[in-house]
């Protein structure tokens, strides 16, 4: 038995359902790319490898492919969305509150006790969106110096 090819970005664009474009192309690669990018960063990704695109467009693709499930839109409270290609999974995420930095951290194995709300008020949980706190190891470490 052989693995299936991966499927190229225009591949799963079709297959969600999007048009295929070489900005919709480029944004997807600079989402994948990135690290937990806001939208101005892809913007200049997405620059760097198709020439001009505006802000708006760049808002627009991002909003397709999210809402296509391409891609995962993060809101931490008080900052810019930030947008990252993990998706399909109930991963969380660690922020620092001093520089910002953003990191994936996996659910726990197994069971995912953050699904099992203490009252579900009668809604099918599915997935849960937790966002942890706190300083990053330079961070903490700059602050006890």
């Amino acid at each position: 038995m052989t693995a299936s090819p991966t499927p190229t970005t225009a591949e799963e664009l079709r297959g969600a359902g999007l048009r295929v474009t070489a900005a919709r192309v480029a944004l997807l690669e600079a989402v994948r790319d990135g690290d937990h990018l806001g939208a101005e960063a892809i913007a200049s990704e997405v620059r760097g490898r198709v020439g001009h695109i505006s802000v708006q467009a760049v808002y627009e693709g991002l909003h397709a492919l999210t809402a296509a499930g391409l891609i995962r839109r993060l809101d931490p409270p008080g900052s810019p969305a930030l947008y990252e290609g993990r998706v399909g999974d109930n991963h969380h995420h660690l922020v620092c509150r001093s520089c910002g930095t953003v990191a994936d951290v996996d659910c726990a194995v197994g069971h995912a006790p953050c699904l099992t709300a203490s009252d579900d008020r009668g809604f099918a949980v599915d997935e849960a969106e937790v966002i942890y706190w706190g300083l990053c190891p330079a961070c903490s470490t700059a602050r006890s110096s």
